[in-house]
């Protein structure tokens, strides 16, 4: 998998609370410590802040210090913290979007997943959108500004090479409820409906939870599950206030649980294509095609 900065900054700040805690020392005594070892500017709210990954960029001299508090001095295992925070320091193409798409969270962990769960209830989600639908959902949202219209599109679409069957990209799984695909525009609908039919492989597919199958478990709002190989997975939700990430094992494994409910309540992929090939129209038949008169 592609490295994710998030997901190494999200890593390193786990590692370094359980080094903390392994060693036995509180945020207070580290930053005593630390002073000690003439690193002036710590403090326990510091620590804190690191710990709970709320850094933009870790220093690298502040890791070193720390790993040197906790006692860390194999040379591998101090590697690899050093990897993570250089990792972790990286700018990839999605901070030069930083004026439409804030932090783009989500969007720098997705390159790190093994695998992406979404549940989709009225939107076809951002990974399997078309360029013109894409757009049409943007403006829907409120946005006018022409310039950000587009640049929010084009991060959109940046967002989904991650898609590509040439990448080493996640496995992909969408359940998406049939009032998403009725809410597509018409004049939209069809091209849409075509790439959701056209896009599906082994790895990537696309299930649709019918309305006859009447209230469902995610009646409350839809989600993004995250699985990492290395590292304890996440649930990503968005409503208009904020966009939220969990990494809580508890919430993890309810939103798991909600995920599970609702794919038994899906139609298979096979039933998905062949719903979804009912929702387009029909091609003109033959016998209906007349010439115009020479006349």
């Amino acid at each position: 998998m592609t490295s994710s900065p998030p997901l190494s900054k999200r890593r390193l700040s786990r590692l370094l609370r359980e080094s903390r805690e392994t060693a036995g020392l509180t945020a207070d005594q580290v930053t005593e410590r630390a002073r000690e070892l003439g690193a002036t500017r710590w403090s326990a709210s510091k620590i804190t802040r690191l710990e709970r990954d709320e850094w933009v960029r870790p220093k690298l001299e502040d890791v070193e210090v720390l790993l040197d508090i906790y006692g860390i001095s194999d040379l591998s295992e101090r590697d690899e913290f050093m990897r993570l925070a250089k990792e972790a320091r990286q700018k990839r193409w999605w901070a030069s979007y930083a004026d439409v798409i804030g932090q783009g969270e989500l969007t720098g962990l997705e390159p790190g997943a093994s695998r992406i769960r979404d549940v989709g209830l009225t939107v076809v989600p951002g990974l399997l959108q078309t360029q013109v639908y894409a757009r049409a959902v943007v403006v829907g949202g409120g946005i006018v500004d022409q310039e950000e219209i587009d640049r929010r599109v084009e991060a959109r679409m940046l967002r989904q090479r991650i898609l590509d069957p040439q990448a080493d990209g996640p496995t992909y799984w969408c359940i998406l409820d049939e009032a998403a695909l009725r809410k597509i525009p018409v004049e939209l609908r069809e091209q849409q409906i075509q790439h959701l039919i056209t896009i599906q492989r082994p790895d990537l597919r696309v299930q649709v939870l019918p309305d006859i199958a009447g209230l469902h478990a995610a009646i409350a709002g839809g989600f993004t599950i995250l699985d990492f190989a290395e590292d304890s997975g996440l649930v990503y939700t968005e409503s208009a206030a904020r966009q939220q990430v969990l990494d809580d094992a508890n919430d993890v494994e309810a939103f798991d649980l909600v995920y599970q409910y609702v794919s038994a309540s899906a139609l298979g992929v096979q039933e998905s294509i062949q719903f979804m090939e009912d929702l387009l129209p029909d091609p003109p038949s033959q016998g209906s095609m007349r010439c115009n008169p020479t006349t």
